[in-house]
């Protein structure tokens, strides 16, 4: 099995329950997005749902990814920044106890936060806050991190430090490591479209994308878009919701369907069908597999609040992922 290497913003999210949108317009947030903010605005988002129902929970959008795939026993390690405070140690213990080697730099800066908003309708908004997160630098990425892992996945969000991005993306293909990408966020997208394009042009092997982001990227929907992304990367999978994802390699075009669940929050979906993909495409299985299993994860994780789940939803995952592979 392949061995698998994340680098992220390294962030605790603090998933809330909001029982309308208007905090959303109050803020300026626009729904379904990720938008930074900072430190006084974190707060203010914080102190206006403080009696709201929420949770904490280690996150990033990668940090989500790498644990998912831990928790399929993949050997996965994870590159991050984080606060010399009880948060950062929180995000690195709950990293560890899946069985991610990690990679952290401690700073002085407080520990980033991501407050998630989840509407009725199970859509999330992100206001995050990076703090310490944003503070890793190309120089901090030690060549050794990169030895003895056979892919390297990157989060979009990373694309504001686009050095850094470049300076990963040279040291995995020194170790010829192949490099997969989820675009993030549609807005991110809008804000750093030329950037994202030359990197997936020079270094990218497979694109992750939702139907947003997979517009904002190439201008067009479903089929068309994914047809424009597979010019540019070995494997383009593109998430359409409910109707699943689109899947192209080459002339070969996959559709995958969902599996029948209860959604309650969206938070994580995409982050944990990329774990279920790139446990499938480790262990060298099609390209219909892999789809499958993502759709098998992100199923499970819409059914909770958060992107994190418990060790019994895992076991249920890993017996749903064995049968399919027995049915072969």
């Amino acid at each position: 099995m392949k061995k698998i290497l994340g680098i992220g913003n390294a962030l605790v999210d603090v998933m809330t329950i909001i029982n309308d949108d208007s905090i959303l317009e109050k803020f300026g947030l626009p729904k379904g997005s990720m938008t930074l903010v900072d430190d006084i605005k974190s707060g203010m988002v914080k102190s206006e749902t403080v009696h709201l129902n929420r949770s904490q929970a280690s996150g990033g959008s990668a940090a989500n990814t790498i644990h998912g795939l831990a928790m399929l026993s993949v050997n996965t390690g994870f590159i991050g920044s984080v606060g010399k405070d009880d948060t950062g140690d929180f995000f690195e213990n709950d990293m560890k106890s899946a069985g991610v080697k990690t990679y952290l730099s401690r700073r002085n800066s407080i520990t980033g936060t991501a407050v998630a908003l989840i509407s009725p309708d199970t859509e999330r908004t992100f206001a995050t806050h990076l703090g310490a997160a944003v503070e890793l630098e190309a120089k901090d990425l030690d060549p050794s991190y990169f030895k003895n892992f056979d892919i390297l996945y990157l989060e979009g969000y990373l694309i504001f430090n686009k050095p850094l991005v470049e300076r990963a993306c040279i040291l995995a293909k020194e170790n010829n490591m192949q490099i997969a990408l989820d675009l993030a966020s549609y807005n991110v997208v809008d804000a750093k479209l030329s950037d994202f394009k030359e990197i997936i042009e020079k270094y990218i092997d497979i694109v992750f994308a939702n139907e947003d982001e997979a517009k904002s990227f190439t201008g067009f929907v479903t089929f068309e878009a994914l047809n424009v992304i597979s010019q540019s990367c070995d494997v383009a999978i593109v998430k359409v919701g409910k109707e699943g994802s689109l899947i192209k390699r080459g002339e070969e075009v996959i559709k995958i369907g969902t599996i029948d669940v209860q959604s309650i929050d969206t938070t994580g979906a995409g982050d944990l069908y990329a774990s279920g993909f790139l446990y499938g495409y480790a262990c060298g299985y099609s390209l219909e597999k892999c789809g499958l299993f993502g759709s098998v994860l992100a199923g499970h994780v819409i059914e909770i609040v958060g992107a994190r789940m418990d060790e019994l939803r895992w076991k249920r995952i890993i017996q749903l992922l064995k049968e399919s592979v027995e049915e072969e």
